[in-house]
Formats: structure tokens, sequence, C-alpha cells
């Protein structure tokens, strides 16, 4: 996971996952325009194993999340010349998340969640037990695109696989579990490598699931 090197970063050709558009309009007889990317709408997962009771999550390495942790003086030199500079430690764009995947198929929601907790984690989770949390909009500056979150109590028993992605496709994903405590701890910190919708979600565990919390967590 942690092994990660050869970095080149270079202007942003021809890609199949990101589409950039240009667009004007006027706005209150205000002419305006406006950069946006096109990416595809995701699900993501929030779970719970209920046997050890757990969260179950995933950590893998995000190219983005690196990058951004560059000094912002040092970035565009980077993204400029390609500079020789001293990079940040790797473990800056390695993030804690929700199980998630892209909807990139024409399945429902709960089915594209629930092939994305079979491959990421391991775990085969009835469609019929995935609770839908919300749908938001990410990245509302520059994509735009629709997250849809998900609940789902799991049990040893569901457990088929150790998961880890697809390494077909590139994916190297580590399962992580933590305990509530553990939980806690972690957004206590107040600066996170996680997504919004990962700390989201738990906060809507700690609120919304106090009966199942209270039995399972206590």
């Amino acid at each position: 996971m942690d092994d990660v090197h050869s970095i080149k970063i270079e202007p942003l050709g021809e890609s199949i996952y990101v589409k950039p558009f240009h667009m004007t309009y006027i706005q209150n007889g205000v002419k305006k325009f406006w950069d946006f990317n096109v990416v595809h709408d995701s699900v993501s997962v929030l779970l719970f194993n209920v046997s050890r009771k757990v969260f179950v999550f995933v950590r893998q390495f995000r190219p983005a999340v690196f990058f951004n942790s560059i000094p912002e003086k040092e970035k565009y030199l980077v993204e400029a010349m390609n500079t020789k500079l001293p990079l940040p430690p790797i473990e800056q764009g390695i993030t804690l998340e929700l199980c998630a995947g892209v909807v990139d198929k024409e399945k429902s929601l709960e089915e594209i969640a629930r092939e994305e907790v079979l491959e990421e984690c391991g775990y085969d989770v009835p469609v019929k037990h995935l609770e839908k949390i919300l749908s938001y909009r990410d990245s509302i500056g520059i994509a735009g695109d629709k997250q849809t979150i998900f609940y789902a109590e799991i049990t040893d028993d569901m457990r088929v696989s150790k998961g880890g992605g697809k390494p077909e496709e590139g994916e190297l994903i580590e399962v992580v579990e933590m305990s509530e405590t553990e939980v806690k701890k972690y957004l206590e910190r107040g600066d996170i490598l996680s997504p919004g919708g990962f700390a989201f979600a738990l906060y809507w565990f700690f609120e919304n699931k106090k009966n199942i919390y209270s039995c399972h967590c206590s």
C-alpha cells in the first residue's frame, strides 16, 4: 500500500474518466462562464459488523489527495515543468473511506453498491439489507456529480472473500476495521484524510442508530 514511487505529474490529455467542459451563460444580465468536469455518479456504503462491533472501511492511495498535499507555491512548479521537488510522505495521499464505486452499469444503485461491497470488502450483502441514507451533490464547484450513501449491517458469516478490489483494474485496497472508540478519536482530530461523506455517514449512524448502537457497541 505504501510502496509508491517513480511519480511523474503532467498535464492531462484525453481521459476515459474525466471530461472537461466550458459553459457560458447569462445570469441576471451578466455574462458568465464556468469550467467543470463531468464524472460518473457514485455510491458508497457505511458497513457495521454486528458480529464484532466494528465499522468496516477501505484504505487506498489517492493521487489527487497526494498532489494537493504539496505546498501551493511548489504545486504549480511541479505541474508546469515536472520539476523534481521534494515530495510529501506517501501517507498524505492514503485515505480512509467508505466502501464505494462509480455508477457505470445499467443496474440499480443498490445492486451496484452490493457489488462494490463484495469486491472491496469481501462481504456478500443482500440488496434488501441496504438502507439508503441520502443522495447529495458532490464537488459542486468542479463536477456536481451525485453521491448516494447506503448503510448496511453485516456479520462475519457474510464474508466470502478477503476483498481488496480488482487488481486487474488497478485497484489496491486495504480493508480496515475500527471500533466505535477508534472512529470517534479519528473524527475528533479535526483534520482527517477522508471525504466529507465519510464523516457525514458516521455522524448519521451515531444520531439515527442509537438503539442499535447501544445494543452492539456498549
